[in-house]
């Protein structure tokens, strides 16, 4: 997380899950009165403590959660010809570790830092001038606009740098693990900021005139 939260963040977040205190004790491993003592700010948890409860509530309100609203989009890519010094200096632009090889709206393999690096050791500046298909690797994982976050997660956490997202067949984005962890943070800070709003709107609806 980029931000500690406070303990009403914790109590908000958790209303915003649909958990109890007893629910979210429960998954995150601790006490319910632990739970209410952090909501009430009467204890200060431990940082592994607070990332366990804070990783249950996140999970808890990005089940609902699509490859289409994580994704990248347009994507980045180049063709099969293109030649290695152009997809270098699109990783270069961009800040992206790889990118899709697409010819005709068909991913046939991906270029990556390791194989631009590992092609330069072996052949030198003369590599720079090849086709990206002389040096791609494998095609980055396939799935659905409509795929399911965890499934993405999923597919992330073994090892796999990125997946690309397809919407009737066509290439439409990319989700990277980077991606994943700015869209948790992204969303729990505007939920907050959401309740807190309504929360201000409704207080001044009861200020007496």
């Amino acid at each position: 997380m980029s931000f500690l939260p406070t303990p009403e963040d914790i109590k908000l977040l958790r209303k915003k899950a649909g958990l109890t205190q007893r629910e979210l004790a429960k998954r995150a491993c601790v006490s319910q009165s632990l739970i209410a003592r952090i909501e009430a700010g009467t204890v200060d948890p431990r940082l592994s403590t607070l990332r366990r409860i804070l990783k249950v509530l996140e999970e808890s309100i990005t089940e609902g959660t699509k490859a289409g609203d994580v994704m990248n989009s347009p994507v980045v890519y180049v063709q099969p010809e293109d030649s290695v010094e152009k997809a270098i200096k699109l990783m270069w632009k961009h800040g992206f570790s790889q990118l899709p090889v697409i010819k005709d709206d068909k991913v046939i393999g991906t270029v990556k830092e390791d194989d631009v690096l590992r092609a330069l050791i072996r052949e030198g500046d003369a590599i720079l001038k090849e086709p990206v298909e002389k040096i791609m690797s494998d095609a980055l994982p396939i799935i659905s606009v409509n795929e399911r976050i965890d499934v993405v997660v999923k597919i992330l956490s073994q090892g796999v740098p990125a997946v690309l997202v397809a919407d009737r067949g066509r290439v439409v984005g990319i989700i990277t693990k980077t991606d994943i962890i700015a869209k948790k943070v992204r969303l729990l800070l505007h939920r907050l900021y959401e309740e807190r709003k309504e929360e201000r709107e409704e207080t001044c609806t009861h200020v007496p005139k």
